[in-house]
């Protein structure tokens, strides 16, 4: 059984005058932002379909950049946020392109920090709700109700039962779990929804495994 999320219920308590295109879309950034694991200092931000051609009348921009520095969907700073981006060195800019046979408010995120840079692909599929379709080369699906545990790796036998012995030790037990393979070369993302929080000391070990290259942890979204 799916986890219920209170925007099925109720829909989302936002600044902006569309679910999708407002709320929806700092959830977006906001998710994007987990994704990276830091701040962003730069970004390219290519806008698809619905949010390319009326976008910019929603507030979609704005509410891109307000997720991506750090806002809720409520918070009435939202209109700011472009002014607020800048006062903080955050660099961003917007171009419009086919993404292909995607939902039409879809969003590519091309992020970089100081240490990290992550190219983030994402939906608004209504009702605020959000769904990340792919990382860098990998494709995913991570909608931000659970915990997530994202894990680039070598593509070798053994790392996925490796990754889920850890989890059940430390007693975690997996909603979801998803290994995309690059079309070419020897990686893999595996991607982990859990029922419980993965604390600090679990990502640590699970860094240290044979053949992890990155591990994230990624907290659900408000």
């Amino acid at each position: 059984m799916s986890k219920s999320n209170v925007f099925d219920l109720l829909g989302p308590i936002m600044v902006g005058p569309s679910s999708s295109h407002t709320a929806g879309a700092v959830r977006l950034g906001t998710m994007a932002r987990k994704i990276l694991g830091e701040e962003p200092l730069e970004g390219i931000i290519t806008l698809h379909g619905s949010f390319a051609e009326t976008g910019k009348g929603h507030g979609t921009d704005v509410a891109l950049i307000a997720g991506l520095i750090g806002m809720a969907p409520d918070d009435e700073r939202i209109p700011d946020a472009p002014e607020l981006a800048k006062e903080r060195g955050f660099k961003v800019r917007f171009e419009k392109a086919d993404l292909g046979d995607v939902h039409p408010n879809t969003v590519k995120f091309d992020l970089t920090g100081s240490k990290e840079r992550v190219i983030v692909i994402g939906s608004s599929i209504g009702g605020g709700a959000i769904l990340i379709r792919q990382i860098n080369n990998f494709m995913v699906g991570i909608n931000g109700d659970y915990p997530t545990l994202v894990i680039l790796h070598q593509d070798l036998p053994g790392v996925v039962a490796q990754v889920t012995l850890l989890l059940a030790t430390a007693q975690i037990n997996i909603a979801t779990m998803r290994v995309s393979r690059e079309k070419k070369g020897a990686q893999a993302l595996m991607v982990l929804e859990t029922d419980q929080k993965i604390e600090e000391a679990v990502l640590e070990l699970t860094r240290r495994l044979p053949s992890i290259k990155q591990a994230l942890a990624i907290e659900p979204l408000e």
